[in-house]
């Protein structure tokens, strides 16, 4: 690679030290950088112009951040098949890969391309009222439909046109095999590897013991509406961007022809990833 678009959280307390290492690093391996406005201010150069044209320049992008500031760079990408490398100066870190102490090395495998990828599903998540589009959003990790609050909603769920049943819950969440780490474990679903072509489906405080979640075929179209006397709930696409939701508004879900691909230094592994991030060390006996 030769020439890498730059998105950093310029407000993380040490974004400009690692962003003047990345710049060095960049000389030194005769990378070029691109980066967006916010950055560009934080690492005191021009910008090179408009993000739409700026994405047509270059070859990759590199994230400095947390997982929030990755699914804010792929909700801007807006489905171009654009690879991604992250790089964490958060605190937990799934999609950024690379750990601040190696940003160098990082920067060197781009530039000689020793690296590997990983292919991540997205989902393609529309509001529909009267036939009519209302909300389109292309999604990384899930999609959260909670209640307003301090009320409940009964939401009817149908899959493939066949109705699934009505839940009585604070909210449920759709999830792809990268979100299944996020909302849908806190709320009891599965750890998904991000090969496998489903999706899940999990419920927040369902009012019902039976109610477990459920995996489905991620060719699959899902369907969501509010049902009973629910007075409103709220959708919240990543976690980047919310809107109200009506009775007589349905939601539709199904996987986006779009995927993201990731870029990883050579040797990742998946497990690692979870062993670290989960902190699995097994038994203490």
């Amino acid at each position: 690679m030769k020439t890498l678009g730059v998105v950093a959280n310029c407000e993380k307390p040490r974004a400009a030290e690692v962003l003047k290492r990345l710049q060095e690093a960049a000389r030194r391996g005769g990378l070029e950088l691109l980066p967006e406005e916010a950055t560009c201010k934080l690492m005191g150069v021009p910008s090179p112009g408009h993000w739409n044209g700026l994405l047509s320049r270059v070859e990759a992008l590199l994230v400095l951040g947390g997982d929030g500031t990755m699914l804010r760079a792929v909700r801007e990408l807006e489905g171009r098949e654009m690879p991604l490398m992250g790089v964490n100066l958060g605190s937990l870190g799934f999609l950024t890969s690379v750990t601040e102490d190696r940003l160098e090395r990082a920067v060197d495998c781009l530039a000689s391309g020793d690296y590997c990828t990983s292919e991540r599903t997205l989902i393609e998540c529309r509001t529909v009222r009267q036939g009519q589009i209302v909300e389109h959003h292309k999604v990384l990790n899930d999609i959260v439909i909670t209640a307003i609050r301090p009320r409940v909603a009964t939401l009817r769920m149908a899959v493939n046109g066949e109705e699934v049943g009505d839940f009585v819950c604070d909210g449920l969440i759709v999830s792809t095999p990268t979100g299944s780490t996020g909302h849908s474990l806190s709320a009891g679903g599965p750890v998904l590897l991000p090969k496998a072509r489903v999706f899940v489906v999990s419920l927040i405080c369902p009012h019902t013991l039976s109610t477990r979640p459920l995996v489905v075929p991620d060719d699959a179209r899902i369907e969501i509406w509010m049902a009973g006397r629910s007075s409103g709930a709220t959708l919240a696409a990543d976690g980047q961007v919310t809107h109200p939701l009506a009775p007589g508004e349905t939601v539709e879900i199904e996987k986006s022809p779009r995927a993201v691909k990731l870029i990883h230094l050579p040797g990742y592994s998946h497990f690692a990833v979870l062993r670290q991030k989960l902190h699995w060390r097994g038994s203490n006996v």
